[in-house]
């Protein structure tokens, strides 16, 4: 328990008059949901139209300087050098026992500039790591009040831009800075949905303006805005990882299947040593999904049994709105053999529910 504040947005009275409810998320008190729709209505939003959220609790900091961009590609787990400036890429900060700090996006500006967006709750340990670790010349600044983050998510979201004057034709994880209203405003094609979506970035005190014009032009759209709840169930439905849940010091990224985003060839990342001896070896347990087959909702925390042995545990659970199931994210043991299509049960509040082993997405991916 701690006794500081909770941060919030610089949205935080816009959710107040669209009735939003609150909750804390990583140290901010961020919308939940609102009262006109609830989370399977903004759920649905995003998958048929479009929905806006406020992220801004996300963290932004700034590695800047000569050789700032082989700087961060010494330090964090996937390799800069696939992607050219004006590309981001997800990547990892390790331990250099493996476990993961945090998962963030690298918005690669040119060699002498990344811009980082981490989570809310590990910004200030990814600056208080690359800070110390940083060569002469390369400096690292928290920008975490600088600068909002808004996602604008669904088929229709391109539209949405487009009738902003912002610019949507773009490559997947491409982005592109833009002047809204005499203030720039940066653009990239990503999110956390599995639709096609962009993430906007505007100064702290241009988000509001925006934010009420997202509204207004996703609302002809048959757009809402959309909270952390629907959030969670579209992210799940992806089999998006939540760090803290599916990915932690104890959750690696071999385990948790995120391998991909790790540059394996590359010289030197932190955990490198770790990693690679445990892809080697294999892992002791993998992250795989499991999708209900009896009526009831998986939450994070539960025992998963096969032959009434305790084989696992599920990291994320939810009720997807798309498929109208129970769904989970579940770290499995390795030495039960399980694959997609065996059969396990859940320990619901000492009721047994029965799953099917899958590999996620849960739902069809749109993102590219």
């Amino acid at each position: 328990m701690t006794d500081t504040p909770l941060r919030t947005s610089p949205l935080h009275e816009s959710h107040r008059a669209l009735g939003a409810t609150f909750a804390p998320f990583g140290g901010w008190e961020m919308p939940i949901q609102y009262t006109d729709g609830g989370v399977v209505a903004e759920h649905t939003a995003v998958r048929e139209a479009v929905g806006v959220f406020d992220v801004s609790h996300l963290g932004k900091a700034l590695v800047a300087g000569p050789g700032a961009a082989e700087f961060v590609n010494a330090s964090l787990s996937n390799d800069l050098n696939r992607i050219a400036p004006g590309k981001a890429q997800y990547t990892l900060c390790c331990t250099e026992s493996g476990g993961v700090v945090d998962d963030l996006i690298a918005y690669l500006v040119s060699p002498e500039e990344v811009f980082l967006v981490p989570n809310a709750a590990n910004t200030a340990k990814v600056v208080e790591l690359l800070v110390a670790a940083a060569p002469e010349g390369v400096t690292v600044t928290g920008q975490h009040d600088g600068f909002a983050v808004l996602a604008v998510q669904g088929p229709k979201s391109a539209e949405v831009l487009a009738e902003l004057g912002l610019p949507s034709d773009m490559d997947y994880m491409a982005f592109a800075d833009a002047d809204w209203n005499g203030s720039t405003v940066r653009i990239c094609r990503t999110g956390y949905t599995g639709e096609h979506g962009y993430e906007l970035i505007p100064a702290w005190d241009d988000a509001p303006a925006l934010w009420t014009r997202l509204l207004e032009v996703a609302a002809k759209h048959g757009g809402r805005a959309c909270g952390l709840g629907a959030r969670d169930t579209l992210r799940t439905e992806m089999g998006y990882p939540l760090h803290g849940q599916d990915l932690s010091l104890e959750i690696s990224p071999v385990q948790a299947g995120s391998g991909w985003a790790v540059g394996w060839k590359k010289p030197a990342f932190w955990g490198r040593e770790a990693l690679t001896a445990e892809r080697a070896n294999g892992p002791a347990r993998k992250l795989f999904g499991l999708r209900a087959l009896d009526r009831g909702v998986p939450r994070a925390g539960m025992t998963v049994l096969s032959g009434g042995a305790k084989v696992g545990e599920t990291t994320s659970g939810t009720f997807s709105p798309t498929l109208k199931t129970g769904i989970a994210l579940a770290l499995l043991d390795t030495s039960a053999g399980l694959e997609p299509g065996a059969e396990v049960t859940l320990d619901v509040r000492g009721r047994s529910l029965r799953c099917e082993v899958v590999k996620p997405p849960f739902v069809d991916s749109h993102v590219r």
